[in-house]
């Protein structure tokens, strides 16, 4: 298995911590993303249901769909009354036509975006829309940024950009259309630590280079001015949505 692959297939062994530690979605990117009517939603790469919480808060009906059954453990836990199946967005497991919107928090960046566009445009509906949101640190706050240059090494190629959604433009092909937003978590500086260790570079990593890594990052928090000795920190993002309508 290759490296990028091998990453993401790696949250099963993080779901419970992924679950209570990554932040959620602003109610006000998803309302960008799918207007103000109830909608039949496909939650694509699903994860722990983060973003499915949201969709449903907004009046939607959501399927959820993601490799992970560990993963999607944790979502019907929570949010027992959704539909789950478990696939991918290069074969998503439903008949075509089936849905209004195709929605992914924090998850088209492992996507094909070739197979997966097809797949796309098969299961949704006449006039449908499919909507990618990421949620990444703010670093214009001095400590984040600082955060970001320790993990910076490590996270490449990890984070989504412009290129992820302008492939899938081209692939759909669709007009794409965009909103940004933010989200702030407070957390106790371990809690921040432990939120590192979902992202898929940490781990992927052998025990004790992760620990390595980890105390790392527990340095940092102890030391950097802005955090050093706080119970509670805040721990701000950017949230960026992008509506795709394929033309």
């Amino acid at each position: 298995m290759d490296g990028w692959a091998e990453r993401r297939t790696s949250f099963g062994s993080v779901a419970a911590d992924y679950a209570a530690l990554r932040p959620g979605y602003p109610g006000d990117a998803v309302a960008f993303l799918l207007g103000d009517r109830p909608r039949r939603v496909l939650d694509l790469g699903a994860g722990t249901g983060l973003l499915t919480e949201v969709l449903l808060a907004a009046g939607h009906e959501v399927v959820a769909v993601d490799r992970a059954e560990p993963m999607l453990d944790q979502l019907r836990a929570r949010l027992p009354q959704v539909v789950t199946a478990t696939g991918g967005a290069e074969a998503i497991p439903l008949p075509s036509g089936d849905v209004d919107a195709v929605v992914a928090g924090q998850a088209a960046h492992w996507f094909e975006p070739v197979p997966a566009a097809a797949e796309l445009r098969r299961v949704l509906r006449p006039g449908g829309v499919i909507g990618f949101l990421w949620n990444t640190r703010d670093e214009r706050v001095p400590w984040v940024r600082a955060l970001g240059e320790l993990l910076a090494a490590e996270a490449r190629d990890h984070e989504a950009d412009q290129s992820v959604v302008d492939r899938f433009a081209a692939a759909l092909p669709a007009t794409v259309q965009t909103f940004g937003s933010g989200t702030v978590q407070q957390l106790p500086p371990e809690q921040v630590v432990a939120g590192i260790g979902t992202r898929s570079y940490v781990a992927t990593m052998d025990d004790a280079g992760r620990s390595r890594f980890l105390d790392r990052v527990r340095a940092l928090l102890a030391t950097h001015p802005d955090t050093a000795g706080r119970a509670r920190v805040e721990l701000p993002y950017v949230t960026r949505a992008y509506r795709l309508t394929p033309r």
